[in-house]
């Protein structure tokens, strides 16, 4: 049984009971359902259900936080899975032991401080650029892996660093 959420809105419950060849039988919130489903090329799908055509194209997928970016007839839609072990662990209020903590933002290669683009104290959200980073003669932007507050910049403008030092504590 799984779980699927569209855009954080709708909330459909899935169980798939039977495949054979490019057929799929299961249930659709606990209504029964059959449908075909036929790889036309890598992560591009036809898909007959009730008699009607559906072009389904998997745009993306990021598996640490079970989501799915999908394109159905062209249309874009957000798709965040949830199995019988992720409600499992919502069930017994362990499922935020599964976000993993990041503590620092570490230097993926070694190169010069060119810009520090936030402040100590300074509330960030994931994907916030926090330092331009330049190396090999191009800029780098390191960006926020995570929500946060800055607790300590640990380098200065213009200072050399070396692969996985810790520029940024949070």
């Amino acid at each position: 049984m799984y779980t699927i959420k569209v855009n954080d809105g709708s909330e459909f419950k899935v169980e798939i009971k039977t495949t054979s060849g490019n057929n799929i039988e299961g249930k659709l919130n606990n209504a029964l359902f059959s449908s075909e489903i036929i790889n036309v090329r890598d992560g591009v799908y036809h898909l007959i259900k009730d008699n009607k055509s559906y072009t389904l194209e998997i745009v993306k997928h990021i598996s640490e936080e079970k989501k799915l970016y999908v394109k159905i007839n062209n249309t874009p839609y957000i798709l965040s899975i949830k199995d019988k072990y992720d409600e499992l662990l919502h069930n017994l209020g362990l499922d935020s032991l599964a976000v993993k903590k990041v503590n620092d933002v570490k230097a993926p290669m070694p190169g010069m401080v060119f810009k520090i683009l936030v402040e100590e104290g300074q509330e960030i959200k994931k994907g916030d650029p926090l330092i331009v980073l330049e190396a090999m003669k191009m800029e780098n932007v390191l960006k926020s892996p995570t929500d946060g507050v800055i607790k300590k910049i640990a380098v200065t403008k213009g200072v050399a660093v070396e692969k996985n030092q810790i520029l940024i504590q949070f």
